[in-house]
Parts: C-alpha cells; structure tokens; sequence
C-alpha cells in the first residue's frame, strides 16, 4: 500500500533509499486523485520490493508541492537516485504507469 507523507523528515529519509520512487501528489478533496489511489496501491504491491510509493498531500505539505512545481493534481513523479526520471499530470493507468517504469528502466522484469 501506498505511503501517506506525514512530515518533511520523513519524506527525505524515503527519498535517499536506493528505489525507486512513485511521489503522488494530491488533495483529499480532489476527484481525479481519488480514481488515482487504487493505482497507486495496486502498483505499490506489485513492486513491492522494487518501487516505493509515497502521497504527498499538497494541503498538509505545500511547501513539497512548491518544490516540485505541482500546479495541477494529481501529479506523479518517478525517481530515481534522488533525480526526478518524469512527471506526469492528471490520472494515469496502470499500463502508463508501468510502461514508463520499463521504458525508463526504472523496474526490473
């Protein structure tokens, strides 16, 4: 299951892990973002041992959001050896998802 974001500290620690790192940045309220989430999860656990996901809540964390330039929810980043590999805008697929994964190389098969 995806990891919710409680503090700045620990968003850090995650993000100096050698995964690679879904960040979901979205807003309770959000719509989109809700039809997102069981993407994320599912994802989350089917690679498990090879990509941490992380939600950002840009409501409880704009000070992330703003340092990501996140304008628009929900916004995905891959990364990468603390290096954003991509970003997306808007809901993505599983299959997106996982194609990016493999064209980056950012996903063992």
């Amino acid at each position: 299951m995806a990891k919710i974001i409680q503090s700045t500290d620990e968003f850090n620690t995650i993000l100096a892990q050698d995964k690679t790192v879904l960040l979901d940045f979205y807003a309770d309220w959000c719509g989109p973002c809700q039809m997102q989430l069981p993407v994320v999860d599912q994802l989350s656990e089917k690679y498990a041992d090879q990509l941490e996901v992380l939600k950002i809540d840009v409501d409880k964390h704009p000070g992330l959001a703003q340092a990501y330039g996140v304008r628009s929810i929900p916004a995905l980043f891959l990364v990468r050896d603390q290096a954003i590999q991509d970003k997306m805008v808007g809901y993505q697929s599983a299959t997106v998802l996982e194609g990016k994964f493999q064209q980056l190389q950012l996903i063992a098969n």
